[in-house]
């Protein structure tokens, strides 16, 4: 990916290598390369798709700076399409399938179906992201938890991992998968919660994979998660092109810059960046399988 957007607006410099490697487990390749044409409210994607990324430009700048393999993940059928399409041609790449909380109402049975069908697929390694979002109103609570229910049916049908957006929900989110049955694998993408709500994670044995705002300086409570979750249950990810870490604030995100995330995650453990990368390439292979 050129490191320079159209207009002359530069892109974040690349981090220092990490001398391990590690993953992106979650981020929108469809995104970054204007598959999905972003809309007026949405500049980050405008910045990112103006920056005229292609996907064998953001692998070769991520395995530059040690980020060897990446999730993809669909929010809507036709992303779920082209990432599941992407995932097969590229080499240490994988996709994720699912119709986002945001989109619910879009949940039919046929669309279901054919998201269950992607979901069998051998380079889609995840369901998701599904899960529940309070913030924003755009699909009603009702379809959302309907959509919901339906991907963690879906991922225990196919075996595949759960990848969960959780957004102002916690508590509902938490009763969802004790009262239908949590598939064996389940993650909660760009963890947002406190410590208390790690600690009920890491009592049901789901991964926590923290991304670029645990860098921000108000955001104690994510390092305080953090702190609680073992090196056993965690991931890293961009979420990219949002959410970018500290000092890139309002530039768009991409796989290259997981390793500022990863040292910050490291500092808050007590770890060697090293160690860190290592636990979480282990939980890369439990989580989608070996590569």
């Amino acid at each position: 990916m050129s490191k320079s957007a159209a207009g002359g607006n530069a892109l974040p410099a690349a981090p220092e290598p990490l001398s391990r490697p590690v993953f992106d487990s979650h981020c929108h390749l469809d995104i970054m390369v204007g598959n999905r044409q972003a809309s007026s409210g949405d500049p980050v994607a405008q910045a990112a798709q103006a920056a005229a990324a292609s996907v064998r430009g953001i692998l070769e700048d991520a395995r530059a700076v040690g980020v060897t393999r990446l999730v993809t993940i669909g929010y809507d059928l036709a992303s779920s399409r082209w990432n599941a399409d992407v995932a097969a041609e590229q080499e240490g790449v994988y996709a994720g399938v699912a119709i986002h909380p945001n989109e619910a109402h879009e949940s039919t049975s046929e669309v279901l179906a054919e998201i269950e069908a992607l979901a069998g697929r051998p380079e889609v390694r995840a369901v998701g992201e599904t899960g529940l979002d309070y913030y924003r109103d755009w699909a009603s609570k009702d379809d959302q938890h309907a959509s919901f229910r339906a991907h963690i049916e879906i991922a225990k049908r196919t075996g595949k991992a759960l990848v969960i957006h959780d957004r102002e929900a916690h508590d509902d989110v938490l009763k969802v998968l004790a009262e239908v049955g949590a598939p064996e694998k389940v993650v909660f993408h760009s963890f947002s919660g406190d410590a208390e709500m790690a600690k009920k994670c890491v009592d049901a044995g789901y991964f926590m994979s923290f991304s670029g705002p645990v860098t921000y300086k108000n955001a104690a409570y994510l390092r305080a998660a953090a702190e609680v979750a073992p090196k056993e249950l965690m991931l890293v990810e961009t979420d990219a092109p949002y959410l970018p870490p500290v000092p890139h604030r309002g530039k768009p995100n991409a796989p290259y810059l997981i390793p500022l995330t990863l040292r910050c995650l490291a500092e808050v453990k007590n770890l060697q960046p090293d160690e860190l990368c290592e636990a979480i390439s282990a939980n890369g292979v439990t989580v989608f399988g070996a590569w």
